[in-house]
Formats: structure tokens, sequence, C-alpha cells
């Protein structure tokens, strides 16, 4: 019998991974002078802390409690604020908000933005070397997130979403499926995955629902940025279409790519059924990610 470590319903529980994470980033920066310091902290607040939770939530399936994954947690959501930062650069997306604020080129400038964002890439590897597990796991989640972030993962989703956009063709709802999945997908798959690494135990019931859910959050995003204003998303909508760009939304319409999107969070809910009710919360999770407004 796996002993429950803190179950609370995910509203709850989001919350609490929020606060865990942000508490390491804020902790490994505090007593930092400068604004690198700040603007790292800066980046972090306001986020949903949905990879975090993945990570927190997947790790007490086998029982580790929240505080033993906290550095893992952590570690995603400054990996992941690193790749905003870096992605409303104007060499990039050149946005100006994010989650309802200006973003870190607009409140200080591009090379503070720039510094801040890597400092948090190395602050997660840092932070992961202080998972609460044994060091060959640990190692695991190093060398998982690496890939997860680099060029066979987020980075390279981004290089392909970037070559895009100077294309003769639009890409095809296949070559987008495959952008995302690096983009966007590769770190919610790791953080799917995290717990059953720290434990020792095969990840693969929580890949699929990773993968799943990955890909059902890009969809969603793409519905967004059609049907939902800045004010409420926190960043700028319509710039897809703007631009141009083949989306999930383009390619499938907009009851298409929900109807895909409901079916990948039932593909994802299903693949969990091995855990019986200890996942109910991954799958409230799920859930939400197809009937959240930012």
């Amino acid at each position: 019998m796996i002993a429950d470590a803190g179950f609370l319903p995910f509203p709850d529980a989001l919350a609490r991974a929020g606060a865990l994470s942000f508490g390491q980033i804020r902790s490994a920066t505090g007593g930092v002078p400068g604004a690198v310091a700040e603007a790292m902290r800066y980046a972090v607040e306001g986020g949903k802390g949905l990879r975090a939770f993945l990570v927190i939530e997947s790790a007490r399936v086998f029982g580790i409690a929240p505080d033993r994954s906290a550095p893992a947690a952590g570690a995603i959501e400054a990996l992941h604020a690193y790749s905003l930062v870096h992605d409303d650069l104007p060499c990039m997306d050149d946005d100006d908000l994010r989650r309802g604020k200006p973003t870190v080129h607009r409140k200080w400038d591009e090379t503070i933005a720039v510094l801040a964002g890597d400092a948090l890439q190395a602050l997660a590897f840092q932070l992961l070397a202080e998972a609460g597990c044994d060091a060959d796991r640990r190692l695991a989640l190093v060398s998982g997130l690496a890939r997860a972030a680099g060029l066979r993962g987020m980075v390279g989703g981004q290089a392909m979403d970037i070559a895009a956009e100077s294309a003769a063709d639009p890409l095809t709802l296949a070559e987008i499926t495959a952008l995302q999945a690096g983009k966007t997908g590769a770190l919610i798959a790791w953080s799917s995955t995290a717990g059953a690494v720290m434990a020792g135990e095969s990840p693969e019931p929580l890949r699929v629902y990773g993968d799943c859910l990955g890909l059902a959050f890009q969809i969603w995003d793409d519905v967004l940025d059609v049907e939902g204003d800045a004010a409420t998303v926190g960043k700028a909508v319509g710039k897809d279409e703007g631009r141009g760009k083949a989306t999930f939304v383009s390619l499938m319409g907009p009851d298409g790519a929900k109807r895909r999107a409901e079916e990948l969070v039932h593909e994802a809910c299903t693949s969990l059924d091995v855990y019986g009710e200890r996942a109910e919360c991954l799958r409230e999770a799920a859930r939400f990610v197809i009937s959240r407004r930012n």
C-alpha cells in the first residue's frame, strides 16, 4: 500500500505546487542584489505552476511527499520561465505582455532579459541536483530535462516554429503536431514522468498521459488565440492569424480543434487507469487544460 503524501483537490494542489516551486526559486535568488535576480523572480510570478503540479502530483502517485519533489518542481518552473523570457524577446516573438504584465525585456531591457533567462536555465539544473531521490535517479532527471529542453525538444520546436514563418508553404497538421511536441509538449511530458523517475518506476503510463496533455494544451492555446481576449489570456491574441501561420485551429477549424483536444484529454485520463484513485488529481488537471481561459 503506497502512503498518501498529502492529497488535495486539484485547485488546492495546483496552488500548493506553485507556492512550493516558486519558493524554491525565490530562496535560491534571495539575498542576491541587482536587476538580474529581481528579473528572475519577476519572470516566475503569476504563472499557473502547471508543470510544477505535474511533477509534485506524479511523485505523490508513488508516495513521494511534496517537500521531496519540490526541488524538481522548482527546476521545471525555472526552465519554463527562462523559455518564456527568451521567447518574448524582439529577436523571437517580440511580445510586450506576458501574464498580464510587461515582458521582462520591456520592464528592464534586452540585456537583463537574456541574462535572467540564462540564469533561470542554470538554476533549473542546480535545483535538480538537490531533488529528493538517489543520485542515479537525479542524473536521469537531469539528462531527461536536458533532452526535453534542447535540440530534440523545446529549442528544436522553437526553431521549427521560427522557420515556418518564412517558409513558402504553411505547415501541415502532421508538421505542426511534431513542432508542438517539441516546443510545448516535451517539458510537459518530462514533468508528467518526473515522479516515476524519482521513484524508480516505469514512466510509460505517465509518458502517454504527458504526451496527450501537452498536445491538448497547445491545441487549446490555439483556440484561445482565436477566441480569447488579451485581458483574460494575459498576452496578445490573434498574432498567429495576423502572421498567416498555420495552427490547429486554422487547419481543423475551432470545433474540430476542440474535439481533438477533448479526445486527447480522454486518452490522457485513460492512461492513468493503472494508478486508480491515486491519479484522480492528474485527471482533473487534464480536464482543466481544455477549460482554462488563459
